[in-house]
């Protein structure tokens, strides 16, 4: 790790952990708020046990995997060279905790969590991926964003970033049947379809092999990474500045949500806050990306569906809200609106009653919707009962967001760990009890009524004031400081150049995307750059449970079940 200031906090979990594992537990301690273990190798798939069993802990949700790669930290890098770090979240304790293990370069091995979590599954396959450290005991290795072909492991530090790649995929023999018998000697044949990519309803980014009897999905897979953006790559050679456009990409629907995640990331390495007025201004724009993200999910799946009518009028009221957001920052969907210590710039004038007239045009497109919907016999028909996942399988699958909550699971960032203002205002979580399409529906539907009533609150409370940091370290200097004085020149050429340096050290800040816990994992090494910039995409855990809400449902399902997931090609590729 990079050299830091540690406080040492003795929390019940590193007690615990103490008492049982003795010899195992190598550090703790907490930074920035964060209570972190760091255990032996050897222990790691034991301890993980522990951590998720312990009555007093019950660390049951495994949030986000990953690796870090210190190879070119400092004059000489450091020994062992990877750490595999592991975020939990115990859901009765409200509590967590970041889990780490070092693992050496000449054996670049370590136990799969998978028996602990099942959804290890896709993060221990991308880690291997992108860093090429192998999970022992994982029962499906291989890579899951490059092609087989691949040569190479991106995230590694030495890894050139001009290399040439051959062009083979190295696919999969395309096998369309296979005989089967039955205790009866009869025989039966399985076939094998190919879903996707091309297929309209995978968005050009997902193929599945689905294996058939009849109509019926028996089993199958799921292929994603035909977009990968090179985010946490790209990162690395960015300023922290320069990173805030590409998180518009990450979710384009509603870019906003990680435009303010990633900044209250570098700020928390900061550990400052930013203008009371800012952070209002930061809530109101997070819940307008929310309903957007919400209007276009519900209208395309609708439009999936046969429900073309239904996809005009959201798309109508998505249309109206991006102005709202034009209005704000200049842009509809790559809006880069904020900045480390602050926005971009203040609510424009006349923004009220603008935003006033939009919600009276979504309250009646959203009451139009429901009356085309929810007592429609096809559409109520294709969503209920389909697509269904228990509460107990989401949990273990790191589900998070209204695709979890539809299961009766009360799980939302904005009130399990609050930020910036939300514990100041009034909302409820909506949530559902079969965790079929159905309720999945109705939950976004509800959460886009919450967010109307966040943003009300937001437009009635904000104060007048700042909307930037008065800090050197990272807010640019007035223009007329610039060009009427030697040190906001200088000043401004260095946060340019040089970018914005927070103190070395780690921080993992989760904010609730429209689709789920959104978290950004930063390690900084002092330097303007991010030594490490991990995201935790919300729909990449919840499309490595697609095949289980799939299995045993019809092939028509297919298109209601993904729509409700609402996977987002470039948060789910990065």
């Amino acid at each position: 790790m990079p050299e830091r200031d540690m406080v040492v906090d003795e929390s019940v979990t590193s007690v615990r952990l103490k008492q049982a594992f003795a010899e195992a537990v190598l550090d703790q301690h907490a930074e920035h708020g964060d209570d972190t273990l760091t255990v032996r190798r050897e222990a790691w798939r034991e301890v993980a046990q522990f951590l998720r069993d312990e009555p007093d802990l019950r660390y049951n949700v495994l949030m986000d995997l990953t690796a870090v790669d210190y190879l070119t930290l400092g004059d000489g890098g450091r020994t062992p060279r990877y750490e595999v770090v592991a975020h939990l979240y115990s859901l009765s304790h409200n509590q967590r905790v970041r889990l780490k293990t070092a693992v050496p370069d000449d054996d670049p091995r370590i136990d799969s969590l998978m028996p602990v979590w099942e959804g290890a599954n896709w993060f221990e396959r991308e880690v291997y991926d992108m860093f090429g450290i192998t999970f022992d005991d994982h029962p499906d290795l291989r890579r899951i964003l490059l092609y087989n072909g691949f040569e190479g492991h991106p995230l590694r530090k030495d890894y050139p970033q001009d290399k040439e790649q051959p062009l083979d995929h190295n696919a999969q023999d395309p096998t369309f049947y296979m005989n089967k018998r039955d205790d009866a000697g009869s025989e039966t044949r399985h076939m094998f379809v190919h879903m996707g990519p091309s297929h309209p309803a995978m968005h050009g980014v997902i193929h599945m092999t689905l294996e058939l009897d009849g109509e019926t999905i028996v089993d199958g897979d799921t292929e994603i990474g035909y977009l990968h953006r090179a985010f946490e790559k790209e990162a690395e050679s960015h300023t922290y500045t320069q990173v805030i456009p590409y998180t518009d990409r990450l979710n384009y629907v509603s870019p906003l949500i990680n435009n303010v995640g990633f900044v209250l990331a570098v700020e928390k390495l900061f550990d400052v806050e930013t203008p009371e007025r800012c952070q209002y201004i930061r809530v109101l724009v997070s819940e307008l990306s929310r309903i957007t993200d919400h209007l276009t999910c519900i209208a395309a799946n609708a439009m999936e569906l046969g429900a073309f009518t239904v996809y005009f009028y959201f798309i109508k009221a998505r249309e109206e809200i991006w102005k709202l957001v034009e209005a704000i920052c200049g842009a509809r969907l790559t809006t880069t609106y904020t900045r480390v210590g602050g926005v971009m710039a203040d609510l424009p004038a006349g923004f009220a009653d603008q935003l006033a007239q939009v919600l009276v045009l979504l309250h009646e497109q959203m009451h139009d919707v429901e009356r085309l919907l929810q007592k429609n016999r096809i559409f109520h028909d294709r969503m209920r009962g389909t697509g269904v996942i228990a509460p107990r399988d989401a949990l273990a699958l790191s589900f998070s967001g209204p695709v979890l909550r539809s299961t009766g699971v009360d799980f939302d960032v904005r009130k399990t760990t609050p930020y910036l203002v939300y514990d100041r205002l009034d909302f409820d979580v909506p949530l559902g009890d079969s965790g079929d399409n159905y309720d999945r529906y109705l939950v976004r539907m509800e959460e886009i009524r919450q967010s109307v009533r966040l943003v009300e609150q937001c437009m009635a409370q904000m104060p007048d004031g700042p909307v930037q940091l008065d800090d050197a370290r990272m807010t640019m200097p007035p223009k007329a400081e610039v060009y009427g004085t030697i040190e906001g020149l200088m000043n401004h050429f260095k946060l340019i150049i040089e970018g914005i340096k927070p103190p070395a050290g780690e921080a993992y800040v989760p904010v609730e995307g429209a689709n789920g816990e959104l978290g950004f994992y930063l390690v900084s090494d002092g330097t303007g750059r991010p030594y490490r910039c991990r995201v935790r995409p919300p729909c990449f855990a919840l499309m490595q449970g697609l095949q289980k809400m799939l299995k045993g449902g019809m092939v028509a399902d297919v298109v209601a079940t993904f729509g409700t997931i609402n996977m987002i090609a470039g948060e789910n590729d990065r």
